[in-house]
């Protein structure tokens, strides 16, 4: 995957009308902007003690994408030959549009701080022909892929995290379910401004209502999400993390909300439901803050505090 040098923003769609054809030139300048030196005054410069670079994933039925952050070598280390760092899987937020390049200021950090791999998926972007099942599957089946293969990328398969935000949070939620599901032992999870409700009842939450319209149009963008997440006949209470049915032995949680967010009660409920489930979980508020803050330390005073609050907690879980 390319990344340029320069990129003019586009100007925001009417999501309320939006075609498929207007979504998918939408996507593409506004993620060129993202992957852009010019969006580095917004998104942060990654951290200098970081390699990155994109890899692909190939599965029995498709690639997926990734981009990688790992500790840079130092000296007479070679960082790339370490077999114990811990991992951290990583989704970017965005649902129909992003991309992993706009989440190198905090993986890096992580990758370089911790230290960890981080592997950041690019998944499926969500489009009348890919709804958030095929999201959530390339979130759960790159976890299993680098767990299996663990020697190869040099990770540490006891220590194990998913951290993702907005759209990617929820996929990150699910993968923590699926891994629970399937015996593979998460040490945490981070959960930053989490959409956790594809249902219908995804909007009856004060936060929708307060905030649907100011500081963003929230509210058309997360109707036209639901709409692309969710075909008619898909289930989507099995994809609505909030609605599970049994979230008891799930790892850890971290869940950060901004509380000038429309989908803040998305991540408060969700916490209450995880500690009620027995669950060690922490809620984290940053007043003040914006959905999407912590991609955006450029603009959004408090992104560091954030960032620094989730180094601290994969630190502590992530010890041997």
């Amino acid at each position: 995957m390319n990344e340029t040098t320069a990129a003019t923003r586009p100007p925001e769609p009417d999501f309320s009308t939006i075609t498929t054809e207007e979504l998918l030139v939408y996507r593409a300048a506004e993620n060129r902007f993202r992957a852009s030196g010019a969006a580095r005054a917004f998104l942060g410069e990654p951290h200098p003690g970081a390699a990155i670079d994109w890899r692909e994933i190939a599965l029995p039925d498709r690639a997926v994408p990734v981009r990688v952050y790992r500790p840079a070598p130092t000296g007479g280390d070679d960082g790339a030959a370490r077999t114990d760092l811990p991992l951290v899987v990583h989704v970017h937020g965005g649902g129909f549009v992003g991309t992993a390049t706009q989440c190198d200021w905090t993986n890096s950090h992580l990758a370089a701080r911790l230290p960890a791999l981080v592997v950041s998926v690019e998944h499926r972007l969500l489009a009348p022909d890919s709804p958030l099942a095929h999201a959530a599957d390339d979130g759960w089946d790159v976890l299993q892929h680098v767990v299996r293969h663990a020697a190869r990328w040099g990770v540490d398969p006891a220590r194990v995290a998913v951290f993702g935000e907005s759209c990617g949070a929820l996929i990150s939620a699910l993968t923590a379910i699926r891994a629970r599901e399937a015996g593979l032992r998460l040490l945490a999870q981070v959960l930053v401004n989490p959409a956790v409700d594809v249902t219908e009842a995804m909007f009856d939450h004060p936060s929708i209502a307060r905030y649907a319209y100011h500081p963003s149009r929230a509210l058309p963008l997360l109707r036209y999400v639901r709409r692309l997440a969710v075909p008619p006949g898909a289930d989507a209470d099995a994809l609505s993390p909030l609605h599970a049915g049994d979230l008891s032995g799930l790892a850890p949680a971290l869940v950060v909300v901004p509380t000038q967010d429309a989908l803040a009660d998305h991540g408060r409920r969700y916490a209450e439901r995880l500690s009620q489930a027995g669950n060690s979980v922490r809620l984290s508020e940053y007043p003040e803050a914006k959905h999407a803050f912590l991609t955006l330390p450029g603009v959004e005073p408090q992104a560091e505090a954030a960032q620094a609050e989730i180094l601290a907690f994969l630190r502590t879980a992530l010890a041997k």
